[in-house]
C-alpha cells in the first residue's frame, strides 16, 4: 500500500492557469457582443431588401461597415472560445487537439471572409 500525502496525490491535477484569462476574454467578448448586436441590427435594417446598389451605397458609409466588421470578428472570436471549452470537456487526447484546431481554423476562416466581405463592399 502506498503513503501518498495530500499534495502528492493532488500534484498534475490542479489548475491549468489559464481559466481566469479564459473567463475574463468570455466576459469581455460577451459584453462587446451585447454592444455590438443591437447596433448591427438597426444598421443593418435600413439595408434590408434593398437593391445591390443601395446596399454598396449603404455599406460605402464607415459606421455601417464598422459595426457588421466589429460584429462578425468578435462573434466569431466568442463563438472559438466558447467552441473550445466545448471540446476540452467533451473530447479527449488526440482527437481534442485536432478538433480544436480544426475549430479554430474554421472560425477565424470565416471571420476573415466575413471582414473581407465588407470591406469589399465599403471599398
Amino acid at each position: 500500500m502506498a503513503f501518498l500525502t495530500d499534495r502528492k496525490r493532488a500534484m498534475g491535477l490542479g489548475s491549468a492557469k489559464s481559466g481566469t484569462a479564459h473567463h475574463w476574454s468570455m466576459t469581455l467578448s460577451s459584453v462587446a457582443l451585447l454592444i455590438l448586436i443591437p447596433m448591427f441590427v438597426f444598421t443593418f435594417g435600413p439595408a434590408l431588401g434593398g437593391t445591390y446598389e443601395e446596399i454598396l451605397a449603404y455599406y460605402s458609409r464607415p459606421f455601417p461597415a464598422i459595426i457588421a466588421a466589429l460584429t462578425i470578428a468578435v462573434g466569431f472570436k466568442h463563438f472559438n472560445d466558447g467552441a473550445q471549452t466545448l471540446i476540452e470537456d467533451y473530447v479527449h487526447g488526440t482527437a481534442q487537439k485536432v478538433t480544436i484546431i480544426l475549430v479554430t481554423c474554421l472560425s477565424y476562416g470565416a471571420a476573415a471572409v466575413g471582414v473581407f466581405a465588407i470591406a469589399r463592399l465599403a471599398l
